[in-house]
């Protein structure tokens, strides 16, 4: 009997406050689906991390002719230089951070260069002379990159100490920021969830000031009195949370693994899977964000 009451109270409370009820859920929506899209790039985030990072190189480009660099003021690389080179990499006090060192030449650097630019009419003019002999080296930790730096650069026959992590480090900035930005917009969105959640609860519970009174009489609970109105709120939040998990799966289906997927698909992205996981925070905090604004109004708005 009761629980069909408190089903009646909550039917009759949507009713009357339908708009701004709909409003509570498109608004939970919006601000959740930010919530979500933020998470989830940042998951993006370590999935490019962890699989890019073991794979990044240390190149260390040597002198080729006519460099302008003062550790090239004596010209080309020479065999010696090479030398002190692979001594300094296989000295006991950087060999632990190296996992592996491969020396490309120049007929090597020139082959890579005449695959990748084979279609570029400028690349005819490149010659095997031009290209710079460089030692690709693996870190056993790419975390130490400045370790191998350090006592490389400024060598005499080395032009640049180039980590390839730096440039991955670039991408990463503008996601980190693409990430803040949705923060910032899930805030605004959440602060105004929980204004018209406020605001609902409020006007259900000054509509039914009679009722509510009547039940007091009686001798309800305070809980009791208050239950319809938190459910209210909560059923409302919820859907929104439902209609963002919902659109965030729709957009990582279609446009990252169809999509993306199928036309970059050297990228590790985040999947439906890593939606589902999201999901139970979304939800979560939709029901905080009604909590929230339950007790900021039920205990003045309920009183008779």
């Amino acid at each position: 009997m009761r629980l069909q009451f408190i089903l009646s109270e909550i039917g009759i409370g949507l009713r009357r406050n339908l708009s701004m009820t709909i409003s509570v859920v498109l608004v939970t929506f919006v601000s959740l689906t930010f919530v979500g899209a933020a998470a989830l790039l940042q998951m993006q985030i370590g999935a490019m991390k962890d699989s890019w990072y073991d794979k990044v190189e240390v190149s260390v480009f040597l002198c080729p002719r006519d460099s302008q660099q003062p550790t090239c003021a004596g010209g080309e690389v020479t065999d010696e230089q090479k030398a002190a080179i692979q001594a300094a990499l296989d000295a006991p006090d950087v060999k632990p951070y190296v996992e592996t060192v491969y020396f490309e030449s120049k007929d090597e650097a020139f082959a890579a260069f005449q695959k990748q630019f084979k279609d570029q009419w400028w690349a005819a003019e490149t010659t095997a002379a031009d290209m710079n002999s460089s030692y690709r080296i693996k870190l056993a930790d790419p975390t130490k990159y400045q370790v191998v730096a350090d006592v490389l650069s400024g060598r005499q026959g080395v032009e640049e100490v180039q980590d390839q992590r730096r440039l991955f480090d670039s991408l990463f900035l503008v996601l980190n920021r693409a990430t803040l930005l949705s923060v910032g917009l899930a805030a605004v969105m959440l602060l105004a969830a929980v204004l018209l959640i406020t605001t609902t609860i409020r006007l259900s519970a000054m509509s039914r000031r009679r009722e509510t009174g009547i039940m007091r009489l009686v001798g309800a609970s305070n809980l009791f009195i208050q239950l319809p109105f938190m459910l209210e709120g909560a059923l409302a939040a919820t859907l929104g949370a439902g209609l963002a998990v919902g659109g965030i799966w729709l957009g990582v289906k279609y446009l990252v693994t169809d999509w993306l997927g199928s036309s970059i698909s050297w990228i590790p992205y985040v999947t439906t899977a890593d939606v589902w996981t999201v999901a139970p925070f979304l939800v979560a905090v939709a029901i905080g964000l009604a909590a929230v604004s339950s007790l900021v109004t039920l205990s003045r708005y309920t009183k008779v």
